[in-house]
């Protein structure tokens, strides 16, 4: 059986070192090289060092590692990782991938350069070990000229997305000679290891997502032009109102660098003299211009955004006018369109609503999109044989929530043919015979499996590995047991439940609460147990702050105190029910949210969690239980005396600067989670793993645990410890009054309150304490001018 427990990447660039930090994430042993400097710098020859010294020799891999390590977003999980991966050059140190499983070269898109450390390669690379290369435009098969026998069978391309850690794609591209259990194993260990959407390729120009992805965006510039709509229109029309990331088009393509976009657009059109969609490829004039000026993004200051000052020193974002190549103020976009479809949660309902509208949004959108799903319909068989694997690349490589066929199927395909025609988009042959043949959508769920509509055999027919996943939109036609405004609750089979929240930003209001009561009723009545788990975009933003603003301003203490009892008292069951509950966090996880995921009989956390107690933000403390828990862990850690102390300074220090962890791993560190919860690497396989994770509690013989009333405080000396370090921080100018006030409030509570000597107290009365500490700062007025400030700007106020 194969295993992959030591990585070589060749070529330190920024997809080579972030590359390498993603198997180090993973825990695999990494091995970066890269070429040798060609001569000293001025540096070196202060410090008399020769070109033989390594300092010299690594330096170029060395600076390589050390950006990468130090850009944001972080490309490792926690920094400590760092210490997994080597470095070295290709002079040197080739000789050591004999020892490494897997080689994949990342230097720069040259074919010449590309053979020249193939060459290398193959002087030093031990027979069956993989060889794959991270281009994204060089044919593959290019690659094979003079090669090995064996070298072929074990290579393929392997093309990730920048940067690699976030972006969830892979593209698996083999050519005729790779052996197909090669090709299986880089589906799988993408999948399972690597926490990727693996879509195999065809080895056609830009393979699938950039083939898509870039026409895609050269066509919103096209239809803009048409329409005569500008930048700042054109990115509030194609952010996250249809389901893309915040950045949308233009501020993507500035992120990116416009010269990628340029680069990978002039080899569609050049490589592609028999598409039907050529002409998108072809620059407009605009970018162009662009290029010439060298206003190619954030990596050159300028692209179709500019970031400067105004008069009062403060930070103004300007919009570059396509038609004078001037920057001017951000302008206000606004469409009736727009405004109409905002009360509508749904995407794919949404996309209705935005394709009827009458106003230039909907011209935008029938106009852009019909394009697309003509081409789209065009490119099956030529990149891809089934059309999943065209929604799968896009989703996963440029972050779009729907894919193109996804989307047609959501405005209807029947419907939007006769309006394409209309427009002068005709799609392929194969999609008039679907429907000619009864089909009437590309995708359709059956027994909770989703299947795609299968050209050759004119049938639906299941995606292949879906049976390994658990998505909640597949089964909550068919499995959904109870639902509310806030929650709904699912069963997941073999005697397990779910609970999914659904409230805005999966906030934590009294419905959700509701449904969490009412999963655990359930679960122990007749099942093994629960999954608190979901899959939006967010796990949790915390407690329903409106609610609590609401009581707050009319005075109402006796409904705050009521609301936090329900929400310790909830946290408890969720610690406390006589079945095994485990939640499954993923993206933000803040405050309650948190607190819940504290409370849980184990962990099955995404790798991608942003998990932390932030309710010193908005003026309060963590009173869901997580200032007790803390205290708790901690307890429960160490022996007493100054070490404990330490400890819980470090705790402490996490709630009242509301640090949030970057990753699940750095969760760990803060003791937020614990050794003995675990970690998913590919989101997709969340629930299907913390279902196993429940049943496996469950037959390992799982009994209700008991309240703690031994968890050691420090009473008075832990007090002094705090107020003396919160008072440095005073007088440093680093906290404001009303955070000393809210530090102090902390320290009370994981001190144990007023008590003369250290003692132990029980889980309840640190609970009680959180309780009237939490109550006591909804009167202050400084709290309610924080909780306004996020409720009405999303910001934090500092006051």
């Amino acid at each position: 059986m194969r295993r992959i427990n030591k990585v070589a990447v060749l070529g330190s660039g920024i997809m080579g070192s972030r590359i390498a930090c993603h198997f180090a994430n993973i825990g695999v042993q990494v091995l970066l090289l890269d070429i040798v400097p060609r001569e000293l710098n001025e540096q070196e020859k202060k410090k008399g060092l020769t070109q033989e010294d390594k300092v010299v020799r690594n330096r170029i891999v060395q600076q390589s590692f050390d950006t990468a390590i130090k850009s944001k977003p972080a490309p490792l999980y926690d920094n400590a990782f760092a210490s997994r991966v080597s470095l070295g050059n290709f002079d040197d140190d080739m000789e050591k991938i004999k020892d490494y499983d897997w080689i994949i070269e990342v230097v720069v898109e040259n074919l010449d350069i590309k053979k020249k450390v193939f060459d290398q390669v193959e002087k030093y690379r031990k027979p069956g070990t993989l060889i794959t290369s991270n281009t994204s435009g060089i044919p593959i098969h290019l690659m094979l000229d003079g090669r090995s026998e064996d070298f072929q069978k074990h290579f393929c391309g392997t093309h990730f997305f920048n940067p690699p850690r976030y972006l969830k794609l892979l593209e698996v591209i083999p050519t005729p000679k790779t052996d197909p259990e090669i090709v299986d194993f880089f589906m799988n260990y993408g999948d399972l290891y690597l926490g990727k959407t693996t879509v195999l390729c065809k080895d056609t120009p830009a393979f699938i997502a950039n083939r898509v992805g870039i026409y895609a965006i050269l066509k919103v510039i096209d239809t803009m032009q048409k329409l005569d709509l500008n930048v700042d229109e054109v990115d509030k029309l194609t952010g996250p109102v249809i389901g893309r990331p915040k950045s949308a088009t233009f501020r993507t393509s500035d992120v990116v660098g416009l010269d990628t976009l340029i680069k990978v657009a002039n080899g569609l059109y050049q490589g592609l003299p028999n598409d039907e969609g050529r002409e998108i490829f072809k620059l407009p004039e605009v970018v162009s211009k662009l290029e010439e000026n060298k206003w190619l993004g954030d990596k050159t200051g300028q692209g179709f955004y500019k970031k400067t000052k105004d008069e009062k020193g403060k930070t103004q974002i300007l919009t570059l006018d396509l038609k004078t190549l001037e920057y001017k103020p951000k302008a206000k976009a606004s469409f009736a369109t727009l405004e109409a479809t905002k009360p509508i949660d749904n995407l794919k309902e949404r996309f209705k609503a935005l394709f009827a509208g009458k106003d230039k949004a909907g011209e935008f959108y029938r106009d852009s999109f019909y394009a697309l799903f003509t081409y789209v319909s065009n490119r099956i068989p030529e990149i891809a044989d089934e059309l999943y694997k065209i929604d799968d690349a896009i989703c996963a490589g440029f972050g779009w929530e729907v894919g193109p066929f996804s989307t047609w199927d959501a405005v209807g395909v029947k419907k939007s043919i006769e309006k394409m025609e209309e427009m002068g988009y005709k799609p392929n042959q194969w999609v008039y015979d679907m429907l000619d043949a009864g089909f009437d959508a590309f995708y359709t769920v059956k027994d909770g499996l989703k299947h795609y509509y299968d050209i050759e055999s004119k049938s639906y027919k299941a995606i292949p590995g879906a049976e390994e996943y658990i998505i909640l939109d597949d089964i909550r036609g068919s499995k959904k047991l109870w639902s509310n405004a806030g929650a709904s609750i699912f069963d997941l089979g073999d005697g397990v439940l779910n609970i999914e929240f659904h409230s805005k930003m999966n906030t934590l209001g009294s419905e959700v609460v509701e449904g969490i009561n009412k999963a655990i009723d359930m679960a122990e009545k007749d099942y093994h147990g629960l999954v608190i788990g979901n899959q939006g975009a967010q796990f949790s933003a915390g407690a329903n702050l409106g609610l609590i603003f609401m009581y707050a301003i009319e005075q109402e203490y006796d409904e705050v105190d009521f609301m936090i009892r329900h929400f310790q008292n909830t946290m408890m069951r969720v610690r406390y029910s006589s079945v095994p509950v485990v939640v499954a966090p993923h993206g933000l996880t803040l405050g309650g949210g948190c607190e819940m995921t504290m409370h849980s009989d184990v962990v099955q956390a995404a790798a991608e969690t942003y998990i932390g107690l932030v309710e010193v933000g908005v003026g309060l403390i963590p009173g869901g239980g997580g200032t007790k828990e803390l205290t708790k862990r901690v307890s429960d850690s160490l022996e007493a005396g100054d070490v404990e102390l330490n400890a819980l300074q470090n705790s402490f220090m996490n709630i009242a600067t509301a640090k949030v962890a970057t990753s699940a791993h750095e969760a760990i560190g803060m003791n937020i989670l614990s050794s003995k919860d675990k970690i998913t690497i590919n989101k997709d396989r969340q629930i299907a793993e913390a279902k196993a994770t429940v049943l496996e509690l469950a037959e390992a013989g799982y009994t209700q645990p008991i309240q703690a009333t031994n968890i050691k405080v420090q009473g008075k000396t832990g007090m002094a410890l705090f107020m003396a370090g919160v008072h440095g921080m005073k007088m440093g100018r680093y906290i404001s009054d009303h955070d000393v006030k809210i530090a102090n409030k902390i320290a009370y509570v994981m001190s144990g309150g007023d008590l003369s000597y250290p003692q132990e107290v029980s889980e309840q009365y640190l609970l009680d304490l959180e309780r009237e500490a939490f109550l006591s700062l909804t009167g202050e007025k400084k709290t309610l001018e924080r909780i306004q400030s996020i409720l009405t700007t999303g910001k934090p106020l500092r006051n």
